[in-house]
């Protein structure tokens, strides 16, 4: 199936690029790589009068070092870069471990960090790490720029606090405390699906015992989440068994994953429990320097 006819342009600026959004604000849409945008055209799910093709803007393709040891991200720039630059796996070894699992090869090197997270889609990978990252993603429109927390970016599947006429210019990763240990993984049918469940889970272990936990969970909501009820549980803990399943269950037993074709509910639970407390075990492990 094709696209139904549309309008197209390509901005040379951000400062264009708003400026034809603003000015076609009911009828437009943007495209950065496409690689979520032209499935729903030929399927003609969507039906823009206008597209902004913003896949030419430099400016906004790039990954520098933050003064507190984060990074900023232009929202132009690749999975693939995500996945096998030095400098994001030196800052965010979870980065390149999670972007692995994205898709294919020729999706992650067309496909963009700000088209992703704009897309919203709940079994998407970035999204999770945005929450899991306690990233700031920073919007720009005609009125200037405006910074919103992930914890509010992402309201319902396929849908955000991004206005009308805003874009999505950079993405604001603060530093991670040294040491701090890390996993990811998820559960697909097949390789490049998207996942069923998945989990990231970060822990700062200082003296033997955790000082920080954070437990992002996919595919298993509306939204990209963080789990608080089982950070506390992890928090000022040494890891054991009664911890662990404290842990899990205080992570997973309220969750209420949407029944679909490809799992029920009761299997998706199960499976960011069993996620979990891999992920959890593993980040211990690097976090106290057994496993590299």
């Amino acid at each position: 199936m094709k696209p139904a006819p549309f309008d197209y342009c390509c901005p040379d600026t951000i400062d264009d690029a708003v400026e034809v959004l603003a000015a076609n604000v009911d009828d437009a849409k943007l495209m950065a790589g496409g690689q979520s945008l032209t499935p729903m055209l030929n399927f003609r799910v969507m039906r823009p009068a206008l597209i902004i093709d913003i896949s030419r803007l430099l400016e906004l393709e790039y990954v520098r070092e933050r003064s507190d040891g984060g990074l900023t991200i232009g929202a132009l720039t690749r999975h693939r870069v995500l996945e096998t630059s030095a400098l994001v796996a030196s800052r965010f070894p979870v980065i390149p471990e999670t972007m692995h699992n994205v898709a294919h090869l020729a999706i992650r090197n067309r496909g963009t960090i700000g088209g992703s997270l704009s897309h919203a889609d709940p079994a998407a990978e970035l999204p999770m790490l945005s929450r899991l990252l306690d990233a700031v993603i920073v919007a720009r429109s005609v009125r200037g720029e405006r910074e919103i927390p992930a914890s509010e970016f992402f309201v319902a599947p396929l849908t955000t606090a991004l206005d009308d006429d805003e874009i999505v210019v950079r993405v604001e990763l603060p530093g991670l405390p040294a040491g701090m240990g890390w996993c990811f993984q998820e559960f697909a049918r097949r390789a490049g699906d998207f996942a069923l469940a998945a989990v990231g889970v970060l822990l700062n272990v200082q003296g033997g015992e955790i000082r920080e936990a954070r437990v992002a969970m996919m595919g298993v909501g509306d939204t990209p989440m963080r789990r608080p009820e089982a950070e506390a549980v992890l928090t000022g803990k040494v890891l054991s068994d009664e911890v662990m399943a404290d842990a899990v269950h205080a992570a997973c037993d309220s969750l209420q994953p949407n029944t679909d074709l490809h799992a029920s509910p009761e299997f998706r639970r199960h499976l960011a429990g069993v996620l979990m407390e891999r992920v959890t075990r593993k980040a211990w492990q690097r976090a106290a320097g057994v496993a590299q």
